[in-house]
């Protein structure tokens, strides 16, 4: 049972008069959040944002991961946790053994309770390099979990600029497009020259010294003259995940 779940049974025994006003009131304000000390985690957001809160994995030790994740998992059905390293995952999978790890994304999941999937309206997730996988695996992973079709595209950058083209029907027909790229991050300028979806782009790290750890990707990107694209952050595959996904689910 999740917390939207939860938040209605304890309303269901207040209209009842199974509990009174301050007990009512007591337990509402209790389960809005847990104060670990260290950390406090915010159990109503699944409803004021329609998805639980994520967990940055990185800078935290494996014991503050462990403890933040198992408490959410008590509360949600679906949890996240990014830049997440093979030894907080052996943490979490400890306190919660239904928890999954993806590697190369550094992506933890837990997912009990699978939201539905409209199959004809998807998210193409565009990659630059292979080298850029890590980064668009977030954004895909993202996107999935919080109940959208996801579409891969991977290794169509602009060096061979034929093999965007072979795809170019499979991303024009998506809802919105997730464009990783890094070196100079021109790809997102590309494909935003051809379609009438939103493009949000995902500047990544990738790249030698003048990319500047992301830099010339962002600035790139910034100053794309094809209308229609977003930029989020360098390497930040779970905004643009978490942005495609709102989109998507627009009505």
């Amino acid at each position: 049972m999740g917390y939207k779940e939860q938040t209605y049974e304890l309303l269901k025994d207040f209209k009842q008069g199974l509990i009174d006003d301050e007990t009512f009131l007591k337990k509402l304000r209790s389960s809005e959040y847990t104060d670990l000390g260290f950390a406090m985690i915010d159990h109503e957001r699944s409803l004021r944002q329609g998805f639980a809160e994520v967990v940055y994995c990185e800078g935290k030790t494996a014991e503050q991961t462990a403890a933040i994740m198992s408490r959410l998992a008590e509360v949600h059905s679906n949890i996240i946790g990014t830049r997440a390293n093979e030894e907080k995952f052996a943490a979490v999978k400890k306190a919660v053994p239904d928890a999954e790890y993806y590697k190369d994304a550094g992506f933890i999941k837990i997912e009990r309770n699978p939201l539905p999937k409209d199959e004809k309206r998807y998210i193409a997730v565009v990659t630059a390099g292979t080298s850029d996988l890590p980064v668009s695996e977030e954004a895909a992973l993202t996107a999935e979990i919080m109940g959208n079709t996801v579409k891969r595209v991977y290794d169509v950058g602009v060096a061979g600029i034929h093999r965007l083209f072979s795809k170019i029907d499979i991303i024009r027909d998506a809802n919105a497009v997730i464009v990783v790229a890094g070196m100079e991050g021109a790809l997102a300028s590309v494909v935003g020259g051809l379609v009438d979806k939103p493009v949000i782009a995902v500047p990544t790290s990738v790249g030698y010294g003048a990319n500047f750890k992301g830099l010339s990707a962002l600035l790139g990107m910034l100053n794309s003259c094809s209308a229609g694209v977003a930029v989020v952050n360098i390497d930040n595959g779970f905004g643009a995940g978490r942005l495609a996904s709102i989109i998507n689910h627009m009505r």
